[in-house]
């Protein structure tokens, strides 16, 4: 079964990841911007990082047999640094034109300050301005607050909500997104946040329309194979494959696509590449023998 993992940060994985995620049916992967785990303090730091996801990422998950597209944002665990919050709102437009972004994201609250509430309305402005839908973080603590601050400011602001993706929901969530138009998001991790046990159980209860699942996977403990594995679960409990496609590739081809910057037809291939490709003279070979590998 053909799979699009709708958030995931691959430039903190490792190549083998890539070829087990391939292995495991998933032709496309979407790449939120994201923190790298400490602080960016110029704003240089973050140009470097938006150059990488549109370019060398891109390359590198090509040459695994991998689509791979980006949203582009100042994420809201730096959007509270006044050093760099204003300079990278001013840069963003450039790259929320490029090829291969298909949205801007994640953008959204974490502490819940007044100064995320800014940049987050910011960046829906860019979203509306640029055509693109959202991709929105929410808050790991006091999460229902936190969706219910961000669904009045997007009623406020008056973006369409089919152009709104809010992920990282539970539970306790799924209530506050269900009537609202907009695309629920659900993060699979080994430990914390949703398990495939309980989203098995929320795909029987409520069906598989609005809804995409992702393994949000960074550097941290996560699993790249969160989707696979749900989709085996899905099936082992009887749920439709056809409902199953429609939740891992449908659903969020569907709300990408919104972009006008999917193919959804060209995504049902592998990407056509060569090992004797280069980015920028590299290759993803370290060295080795194209013919060989």
């Amino acid at each position: 079964m053909k799979i699009f993992e709708p958030h995931i940060h691959m430039l903190s994985r490792v190549t083998d990841d890539y070829e087990r995620m391939a292995l495991a049916g998933i032709r496309v992967v979407l790449e939120p911007a994201f923190w790298i785990g400490q602080p960016r303090t110029n704003l240089g730091c973050f140009l470097d990082y938006f150059d990488t996801l549109v370019g060398w990422e891109r390359f590198r998950a090509s040459q695994f047999g991998v689509h791979h597209v980006c949203t582009m944002a100042l994420n809201p665990r730096e959007a509270n640094d006044d050093r760099v919050n204003r300079d990278v709102l001013a840069a963003l437009p450039r790259y929320l034109e490029k090829d291969g972004v298909v949205g801007v994201g994640e953008i959204g609250l974490d502490d819940q300050t007044p100064t995320e509430e800014r940049c987050f309305l910011a960046q829906v402005d860019l979203a509306r301005a640029h055509g693109l839908p959202v991709l929105i973080h929410t808050p790991h603590r006091d999460k229902k607050r936190g969706f219910e601050r961000i669904i009045a400011m997007l009623r406020e602001s008056r973006f369409p909500m089919e152009r709104v993706l809010l992920d990282h929901g539970n539970e306790e969530t799924l209530p506050l997104t269900r009537d609202l138009g907009c695309v629920s998001g659900f993060s699979l991790y080994p430990h914390t946040k949703m398990d495939v046990a309980r989203m098995t159980t929320i795909v029987r209860e409520h069906g598989v329309d609005r809804i995409v699942v992702n393994s949000a996977a960074d550097w941290g403990v996560s699993d790249p194979l969160m989707v696979p594995k749900l989709v085996q679960s899905l099936l082992r409990a009887g749920v439709e494959p056809r409902d199953v496609e429609r939740l891992v590739w449908d659903n969020p081809v569907g709300f990408f696509a919104q972009s006008g910057r999917l193919d959804p037809a060209a995504l049902e291939r592998p990407p056509l590449a060569s090992r004797r490709e280069t980015f920028g003279g590299n290759t993803v070979l370290r060295g080795q023998d194209p013919d060989k590998y």
